[in-house]
């Protein structure tokens, strides 16, 4: 299999090859982008790999920039600091987003994501990245499904189908209504924006699916306690500087 490795820091993109090439010694690194710049101008002249992992922001601008430029959709890999750009990646061929640092587990995970695409699809055809976006974002740009990892899978997740997403040791989790839990990517303020007006974040901690609320009790110094339509351990208390956008929300 052929990668190319996007990478602006000399040292993580030799741990990244060692990395890959000791998770599969079939694996070829036949270039290490530093720049964007350098990226547009190596793919105007050669073929596309089978697979690119990517850092996104490099000394001289995004990595988007060069994935614009593409005349082929190629899989890629991204591997950053930071979460706000989860949205963006995947709009940009992103099949996996991996949050440094990274570990051979992750790195090891995002190469399993990869098989299981390509098993998926038909191997005469490129992966079909249209057929992704519609299965997680609808034509009114709000989420119609999520794609979530466990373990070497990948399970769509219908937003009918979720209760609520809360932060839990600083990760994001979906919660079904079945009391399933996924650990996902996005951020809670990322996921507000694309879910729609079925849902509401009523405090720090939940976004909530109207439907997962049974009721609503007075709780002390004028917060509200969420009774929740399914048994869970979880508890949403809504403080009083939020209550009254949260009944008007539940209402409308």
């Amino acid at each position: 299999m052929e990668i190319v490795i996007i990478e602006d820091e000399k040292l993580v993109s030799d741990d990244l090859s060692d990395i890959l090439r000791s998770i599969d010694s079939t694996i070829s690194i036949t270039k290490v982008i530093s720049s964007v710049k350098e990226g547009i101008t190596y793919f105007k002249k050669r073929t596309a790999p089978h697979l690119i992992f990517s850092d996104i922001q490099l000394g001289d601008g995004y990595s988007f920039e060069i994935f614009d430029k593409l005349q082929h959709a190629v899989p890629v890999v991204y591997c950053t600091a930071y979460n706000q750009h989860a949205l963006q990646a995947f709009e940009s061929n992103g099949i996996a987003y991996v949050l440094k640092p990274y570990t051979r587990s992750t790195i090891k995970q995002a190469l399993e994501k990869y098989t299981l695409l390509k098993q998926n699809f038909a191997l005469q055809h490129p992966v079909n990245y249209d057929f992704l976006k519609t299965l997680v974002s609808g034509n009114n740009n709000k989420t119609h499904t999520i794609l979530v990892n466990n373990k070497n899978k990948i399970i769509p997740v219908k937003i009918s189908d979720i209760a609520f997403f809360t932060i839990e040791n600083k990760a994001v989790l979906l919660v079904t209504f079945r009391n399933e839990k996924f650990s996902i990517n996005n951020t809670l303020d990322e996921l507000e924006a694309t879910c729609g007006e079925g849902f509401c974040r009523v405090n720090r901690q939940f976004l909530l699916n109207k439907n997962a609320v049974k009721d609503v009790v007075h709780y002390s110094f004028r917060k509200l306690f969420v009774n929740l339509s399914f048994e869970t351990n979880y508890e949403v208390i809504i403080n009083k500087d939020r209550s009254g956008m949260f009944l008007n929300w539940l209402q409308a």
